[in-house]
């Protein structure tokens, strides 16, 4: 089915990691006669398929996938450049008449797809200087700055991800505001159907636990070692990633595996709490319970929200 000048522009299934999006919105592109673009900060570099729970061939269904596999593992992430590159494939897609389907539980880039957002640029003194300190005092001291700069950056970003902590910093510095407050208002520049799917905590956190066994189990060590030889480990982003970091820290002697398996299981919970967080303060996200999917009734429930939007 193809997009109707009646239909939402663009939709948008956000919400916490091992929620059920990424099935979601298979689902959704096939039965709207859309495409699905990657809105999963990790998804975008090649070779991190295990860690990331990137479907797989199969598991799309047939179903083209945008913005998977685009980046080197020594890359750097930008949004910035996230926000181009999604912005382009929405454009594209919208032309042809087919329906985007924003999939991810990175929440800045999806607002940075979707909404009207400017990014500060960089300063390379203060850039410098920041990760010198990080270099020095490791991210907990950078992170304990930022908390008192700026509360709600603080706890949207892990303590452990000292690439965006410098980034917010370097940020706050530059402008002399919170970091949080260079991002405005829900203003869109998509008319936007964004649909978000969580589940209960207990089950959540039991799904994350059986996710991180399943990697281990399908090979993520080796996945891992293989990366590293490319370069993983020098990669300021992709080395930071959940599981990856802590497999790197296995491989390197810091820690025993299975004491890596159970960090990842705790960072991911930890993290999964934050995505809850940062979608649940977007009043227009509609809400839906990935238990259903168990019964079938996931897509049915999403449609209304796509078809009320339609009426509207």
């Amino acid at each position: 089915m193809k997009r109707t000048e009646d239909s939402p522009r663009v939709i948008a299934v956000v919400g916490p990691t091992a929620a059920g999006k990424s099935d979601l919105g298979v689902a959704l592109a096939q039965r709207l006669g859309g495409e699905v673009v990657n809105a999963d900060s990790m998804q975008l570099y090649r070779g991190m398929d295990i860690g990331t729970a990137k479907l797989s061939p199969v598991e799309r269904q047939g179903v083209p996938h945008r913005l998977l596999d685009i980046w080197d593992v020594t890359e750097v992430a930008s949004v910035a450049e996230y926000q181009r590159l999604a912005r382009a494939e929405i454009d594209r897609l919208l032309a042809d008449g087919r329906t985007p389907v924003l999939v991810g539980g990175s929440g800045l880039y999806v607002r940075g797809a979707i909404d009207a957002l400017e990014f500060p640029g960089t300063d390379p003194a203060v850039r410098a200087r920041l990760e010198a300190e990080l270099e020095d005092l490791g991210p907990g001291a950078l992170h304990a700055r930022l908390a008192a700069a700026d509360p709600d950056a603080a706890r949207a970003i892990l303590c452990g991800n000292g690439r965006r902590i410098v980034r917010a910093l370097e940020v706050i510095e530059i402008t002399g505001r919170p970091f949080t407050a260079n991002l405005p208002g829900h203003e869109a520049v998509y008319d936007t159907v964004q649909i978000g799917v969580d589940v209960g905590r207990p089950e959540l956190d039991a799904r994350i636990a059986a996710r991180a066994r399943r990697m281990w189990d399908e090979g993520l060590v080796a996945e891992v070692r293989e990366l590293e030889a490319a370069g993983l480990r020098e990669g300021r982003t992709a080395s930071r990633a959940l599981g990856y970091q802590q497999v790197l820290a296995f491989l390197a002697g810091e820690c025993g595996e299975e004491e890596a398996q159970a960090e990842t299981v705790r960072a991911t919970k930890r993290f999964a709490r934050r995505q809850d967080s940062w979608f649940r303060r977007d009043p227009r996200v509609h809400w839906l319970s990935g238990a259903e999917a168990q019964r079938g009734e996931l897509l049915g429930r999403a449609m209304t929200f796509v078809e009320r939007a339609v009426t509207a």
